[in-house]
């Protein structure tokens, strides 16, 4: 084994991650390059080698927000549709949800379509949902589609016909006519070939949308990587968990648009709490995610480009994406979320962040509107210094002009005041996400701990937790980073689906097996290639289906089934049930490099907080921070990772790419494996630290 390399590029910070053979990490954080994120990438590789002789390393493992900026941003590339005759104004028709300001908008314009009416098509032909054909493919209108859609200048095309999941042979034909004239064809029984053709239209629009724009980025990356001395294989994480060859990631881009975040989650797994609510807050969102026995949820359909929709459930909001995807929440909250007064004079924080361009005003590259990142280094939270391990002063003189004149002023409040509104609004919009996934999906969040990550999480993390009766906070080693770190414990992994009624599951399962094989380039029943089979079962007569482990024993199928059921909806049912989908995941499992020996460890533990050293080591420097339960600012000991034992609240704890704040209530436990552990402190007047839920409902909900 030589170096492996993790690459996480956010929407204010490229992190990367070096990880010697020894299991040694270095790390580099270093501003997106928005127009050229290769760029970005290729400074911090260089700076996390060092003198490391760059052909040493063995794989690259990239998580990119390219295909969801693409969505969100409308980028992708012009796309033409084609479906069967009579269906051509599935798409522009839609489905749309007015939720949020909308409702009540009498003017109300739903967004557009992916596709624009003017660019579906039809080709008559029709196959029946048993699989048989019932109107044969007219191959010369498919002909005359084709190059009307060359004509138009539109290098890209859908293709999805009615029960092509049955019998994908008129699609395969289909598309070998366009194939003469349009260069990109991506087809619905080679993307995601289920049930409900809305859905798997989508799916290939959405395909086919980013598909070119994916490929052409990742053959930039890998020629600028190879220029610097890196001709290491690159992989892409998926949205579900695992990573995939790049080539795959070419041709299936639409498996990536949720690749960011899942790299976060899995840094939460590693962590080793089997219960626990991950939350990784960066410069530009927040994202939430439940974490049961060890494993993420992992939901099989979720809407990209939606308002309002968190978690990406919300049906009508955004364009629906069948792929499996770790099953998170997110929000436009981050340390770069810009705060601002509104017409009524209420104060906002975000969704629109200042990026890495301009940045927040302590950058001092131009921004001069206040940030929550500008409102945390105004309370003392960030070390002016010290921030993105010293590689980039901040200018707090900034940070204060832009919060007295955009907030403090407007307002008629006094500095501390508002920067202290901006956090807590912060804070609560984060707290969303997570009444996302715990609360609005029946779960109490008060049994979990919550694994804090990314640059601005461990700041806000005890504030968000306390809101839920959370009363653990774990911050792991590296947490500035965890979304890289994260990336090199990802398996190599591809996921093969398909409906079928009334079929041999063992001869389905065996062929969806082999075809994810192939995808991998791995091969079955080799050392360290697992095979995970699923069904998507449903009541007879019901309409929907969920997703249960697959077991050959009818019984045992139809328990699982009612299980889940009774887990999701609430209700303990009973009935025959029957299978309409076969699922498999086949996994390479990535090498495990040996872990070398923690340091700091928890020798001489003692406390240290509110100003007395104790017996533990003492506190590296002070500094005055702001604590309401302190009645604002006060003297507040500031510790590093490595210096830390043990430490009441108030107090913070500095890394290289992120701060810790310890409120008042909290004590922080430095723990053998380097993880900084927060725990609310019980008082005879009860948890000190952590708000319990009101009556009739979880907190977060006053949020």
């Amino acid at each position: 084994m030589g170096y492996s390399v993790g690459v996480d590029v956010g929407g204010t910070f490229t992190d990367v991650v070096l990880r010697g053979p020894d299991g040694g990490i270095r790390v580099a954080k270093c501003l997106s390059t928005h127009d050229d994120p290769a760029e970005g990438i290729v400074a911090g590789v260089v700076a996390a080698l060092g003198r490391t002789d760059p052909a040493l390393v063995t794989g690259v493992v990239h998580a990119t927000t390219l295909a969801t900026n693409a969505v969100l941003e409308r980028r992708g590339v012009r796309v033409a549709y084609v479906t069967t005759a009579g269906f051509r104004s599935a798409i522009p028709l839609g489905r749309y949800a007015r939720v949020e300001e909308d409702r009540y908008d009498l003017r109300f314009d739903p967004p557009p379509p992916p596709v624009a009416a003017e660019d579906c098509f039809e080709v008559p032909g029709r196959i029946s949902c048993s699989g048989e054909e019932l109107e044969p493919l007219d191959e010369d209108a498919a002909a005359r589609v084709g190059a009307e859609i060359a004509r138009r200048g539109i290098t890209s095309a859908a293709v999805c016909l009615l029960h092509s999941y049955a019998d994908p042979s008129h699609e395969r034909r289909l598309a070998g006519i366009l194939r003469r004239t349009v260069p990109t064809v991506v087809v619905s029984s080679e993307v995601w070939p289920e049930l409900r053709e809305y859905e798997r239209a989508t799916t290939t629009i959405m395909s086919a949308y980013v598909g070119p724009v994916m490929e052409g980025y990742l053959r930039r990356l890998t020629a600028r990587l190879a220029g610097i001395g890196i001709t290491a294989p690159i992989r892409v994480m998926e949205s579900g968990g695992g990573v995939m060859p790049v080539e795959l990631a070419a041709r299936r881009a639409v498996a990536t648009i949720e690749s960011g975040p899942a790299a976060g989650v899995l840094a939460a797994v590693a962590s080793g709490h089997p219960d626990a609510i991950s939350f990784d807050m960066g410069g530009t969102t927040a994202k939430a995610c439940v974490i049961r026995n060890g494993r993420p949820e992992i939901t099989h359909e979720f809407h990209v480009g939606g308002k309002g929709s968190f978690g990406g459930r919300r049906a009508g909001t955004g364009v629906p994406v069948k792929t499996p995807a770790i099953d998170l929440a997110e929000v436009g909250a981050g340390g770069g979320s810009v705060a601002w007064v509104d017409p009524a004079g209420a104060l906002r924080v975000g969704p629109r962040s200042a990026g890495s361009a301009p940045g927040p005003a302590c950058y001092g590259l131009g921004g001069e509107e206040p940030t929550v990142t500008d409102a945390d280094l105004v309370l003392g939270y960030l070390d002016p210094a010290s921030f993105a391990g010293g590689a980039m002063p901040l200018a707090r003189e900034l940070a204060e002009k832009a919060i007295d004149l955009r907030l403090a002023g407007p307002l008629g409040v006094s500095r501390a005041e508002a920067a202290h509104a901006v956090h807590e609004i912060a804070n609560a919009s984060m707290g969303s996400a997570v009444h996302v996934v715990t609360v609005q999906r029946g779960i109490d969040p008060r049994g979990f701990a919550m694994v804090a990550f990314g640059g601005a999480g461990p700041m806000h993390a005890a504030r968000v937790a306390a809101r839920f009766g959370i009363s653990t906070v774990v911050v792991p080693a590296h947490c500035g980073v965890a979304s890289a770190a994260g990336l090199l414990a990802g398996d190599l992994s591809a996921d093969r689906v398909r409906s079928a009624l009334d079929a041999d599951p063992e001869r389905v399962f065996s062929e969806l097996a082999e075809a994810a094989a192939a995808d991998l380039g791995v091969r079955l029943g080799a050392p360290g290639v697992r095979v995970d089979r699923s069904a998507d079962v449903r009541f007879i007569g019901q309409a929907h289906d969920l997703t249960v482990p697959w077991t050959g024993s009818p019984g045992d199928l139809a328990e699982r089934f009612s299980a889940r059921y009774e887990q999701v909806y609430g209700i303990a049912q009973r009935g025959p049930v029957e299978v309409v989908g076969y699922r498999v995941r086949v996994t390479q499992a990535a090498p495990r490099p040996a872990v070398p020996a923690a340091g700091g460890g928890t020798a001489g533990r003692g406390t240290a907080g509110g100003g007395t050293a104790g017996r533990g080591a003492p506190a590296a420097a002070r500094r005055a921070a702001y604590f309401t339960e302190a009645g604002g600012y006060v003297e507040t000991p500031v510790f590093t990772r490595a210096s830390l034992r043990e430490a009441e609240g108030p107090a913070i704890v500095e890394d290289a790419e992120s701060t810790i704040v310890v409120p008042p209530g909290w004590r922080a436990v430095l723990g053998e494996d380097t993880a900084v552990t927060l725990t609310a402190v019980r008082t005879a007047a009860g948890r000190a630290g952590v708000r319990a839920p009101r009556p009739g409902a979880l907190a977060g909900e006053d949020a």
